[in-house]
């Protein structure tokens, strides 16, 4: 049985074979850090079609298809999409968050990877409608702020996905809560987007906890910029 990525460059096969193994992978991280159950979340990852490729072909996505438990995820189960959403190759249905992922990636385009979780803390957060203000250095650190709030948005559109360029095209955030929903976040690479994932649900979690104790004493800007700056552009190995 022939599949429209046949038709394309050997090259641009071989990334996508390449992403389907990543994403399956970091489908992985998900449950192991706490962030899902059943077959809720998702991850994708961006595949960049240079214009070498073809004439009039874009970039594509790689994601979870809908409804599939995480013990059931292969490479291979992964489906591709367009950048409008629209299956180009997979078995089965893409994830209901696919048109939310797709307009992410149109309108931001130095992203490469998308999450969307259910995690317990971000997603309290988000039920409340409330950002999660920026009281640690770990914070200040990997969000450069508090992490924000976006609109309530339907399932099922790209009403999501604009909620979520509108909110973060405004902030540091790698992460947005969106009200009512819960948690999604980007990366340059799916694997920098998961990190923020497993991120913004350890401070939900610590700062939620510290509110039990009293008010959380906020960090002045000034420091939250210095920080921010140091562990973006001189922390880790370069």
């Amino acid at each position: 049985m022939t599949s429209p990525l046949d038709h394309l460059p050997l090259s641009v096969r071989e990334k996508v074979r390449r992403a389907r193994t990543q994403v399956a992978e970091l489908h992985a991280e998900l449950p192991k850090w706490g962030l899902v159950v059943w077959a809720a979340g998702n991850v994708s990852q961006r595949v960049v079609v240079n214009a070498e490729s073809g004439p009039g072909l874009g970039d594509l996505l790689v994601i979870k298809p809908s409804g599939v438990t995480y013990d059931e995820l292969t490479p291979e189960s992964m489906v591709v999409c367009d950048l409008q959403g629209s299956l180009i190759d997979g078995d089965r249905s893409p994830s209901s968050d696919t048109a939310a992922h797709a307009y992410v990636y149109r309108h931001m385009p130095e992203v490469g990877g998308v999450v969307h979780t259910h995690s317990t803390y971000a997603t309290a957060w988000a039920a409340r409608g409330e950002a999660i203000p920026c009281v640690l250095t770990m914070m200040a650190d990997e969000f450069g702020g508090p992490v924000p709030v976006g609109p309530f948005a339907i399932i099922g559109d790209d009403s999501i996905g604009r909620g979520i360029v509108e909110t973060l095209r405004e902030s540091r955030s790698p992460a947005v809560l969106m009200q009512n929903h819960g948690p999604f976040t980007i990366g340059r690479t799916a694997e920098a987007a998961v990190k923020a994932a497993v991120m913004v649900e350890e401070v939900a979690r610590t700062v939620h906890v510290s509110r039990q104790l009293g008010e959380p004493i906020p960090i002045a800007q000034t420091h939250i910029d210095h920080l921010y700056d140091r562990y973006q552009n001189v922390y880790g190995q370069h």
